[in-house]
C-alpha cells in the first residue's frame, strides 16, 4: 500500500490525513515527491495530484474548480475529506484498540462527526488560509508546523538525500502528535459514551440541587447540562487522591460561566483559611474563580454544598 504525499514543507492537513490511512492501512510505504508519475501509480495521492476521487484514493483539493465545503460551510482540505471518506472506520479503530469497545456505526460516525467539528475541519481552514485554529504559535496546525526543517537544518543537510530523508523523519513525527491527538479525542468521547448511565444513576440531594457522583474522572457536564436542570453543583469522589470535590455547573463547553458560583468569601482560600469561614475542619482550598473546591471527606463536602446554597438564597 503507497500512500503519496507532495514533497517540501508539510501541514497539519496532510499530516492528519496521512495518520488517518496509516491506521487503517498499517502495512504501507509513504512517499512524499511532486513526481506525476509517482502520484499516478500510488493507491493512495493525498494533498497532491490534483484529483478528489475517494473511490482511486485520490484526495487533493488544489485543483482549479474545487469547492467542496461542509455542510456549514467549512471548506475542506486533506484532513478534512480522508476524514470524510475515513473517519467513522478510524474512530471505530480507535476505539476497540485503545479502549476495548466495538462501536455501534451509529455511534462511530456521531463521534467522527464531533472530532470534525471540534479538531479536522480547524487543520482545513488553517491550511486554506480562512482562520487560525488557535491565537499565537501553538494552535495544532502551527505545533505540526514547527516539525518541519528550518533553514539552519537545511544549511547543515544540504538539499539532497539527507534532506529529504530527514523531512521524513519529522513528518512521521508530526504524524505521531497527531495520532495520540486522535486516540485521546476517541478514548475521551468512548468515555463519555460509557459514563452517561452512571451520570444518570448519581444520587440527587438537596432537593434536585446537588448531585452526588462516586467517582470524579466520570465526564458529568454534558448530561448535567441537557438532563439535570436544578442541579447547581456537583460532589464528585476522588479515590487516587482522596478526597471530595465541589463542582460548579458550566452554562456550556465554551465559557466557564457557571449556573451558581461558590461563595465569594471562598475565593483563593486554603486549609486553616478556608477552614475558619466554612467550619469545616478539613476544607481544603477553593479556586479563585470559584468554580471548584476541595475537602477530604464526604460528610465537609456535603456541608460545604449546602453553604453554598445557602449564600445563593441570601443572594451572596
Amino acid at each position: 500500500m503507497v500512500i503519496v504525499t507532495h514533497s517540501g514543507k508539510f501541514h497539519a492537513d496532510d499530516a492528519w490525513a496521512v495518520a488517518v490511512l496509516n491506521i487503517l492501512f498499517p502495512d504501507n510505504e509513504i512517499v512524499r515527491t511532486r513526481d506525476a508519475a509517482a502520484v499516478e501509480a500510488a493507491d493512495f495521492a493525498v494533498d497532491v495530484g490534483g484529483i478528489w476521487d475517494p473511490a482511486s484514493g485520490r484526495f487533493d483539493h488544489h485543483q482549479k474548480g474545487f469547492n467542496a465545503t461542509r455542510q456549514t460551510g467549512v471548506p475542506y482540505a486533506s484532513a478534512g475529506l480522508v476524514w470524510r471518506e475515513y473517519g467513522t472506520r478510524c474512530v471505530s479503530a480507535l476505539a476497540a484498540a485503545h479502549t476495548g469497545q466495538q462501536l455501534a456505526d451509529d455511534k462511530a460516525r456521531e463521534m467522527a462527526y464531533a472530532i470534525d467539528a471540534d479538531i479536522v475541519q480547524y487543520l482545513d481552514l488553517s491550511d486554506v488560509g480562512a482562520a487560525k485554529n488557535a491565537p499565537g504559535g501553538y494552535g495544532l496546525s502551527a505545533v505540526v508546523s514547527g516539525f518541519n526543517p528550518n533553514w539552519l537544518d537545511e544549511e547543515r543537510l544540504g538539499y539532497g538525500e539527507a534532506a529529504d530523508a530527514y523531512r521524513l523523519e519529522q513528518f512521521r513525527k508530526a504524524m505521531a502528535l497527531l495520532t495520540d491527538v486522535m486516540i485521546n479525542a476517541v478514548k475521551y468521547r468512548v468515555g463519555a459514551l460509557l459514563a452517561v448511565e452512571q451520570v444518570r444513576q448519581g444520587e440527587i440531594l438537596e432537593d434536585g440541587q446537588i448531585l452526588l457522583l462516586q467517582n470524579s474522572a466520570l465526564p458529568w457536564t454534558q448530561v448535567v447540562r441537557k438532563e439535570m436542570p436544578k442541579v447547581l453543583f456537583v460532589i464528585s469522589h476522588s479515590p487516587a487522591e482522596q478526597r471530595y470535590m465541589l463542582h460548579t455547573v458550566p452554562v456550556s463547553p465554551e465559557s466557564f460561566k457557571a449556573r451558581a458560583d461558590l461563595p465569594e468569601s471562598w475565593a483563593g482560600l486554603r486549609d486553616a483559611e478556608l477552614a475558619a469561614v466554612t467550619g469545616v475542619p478539613d476544607a481544603g482550598f477553593c479556586h479563585n474563580g470559584r468554580f471548584i473546591a476541595a475537602v477530604k471527606s464526604y460528610e465537609g463536602a456535603r456541608a460545604m454544598a449546602k453553604q453554598a446554597l445557602q449564600a445563593l438564597e441570601r443572594g451572596e
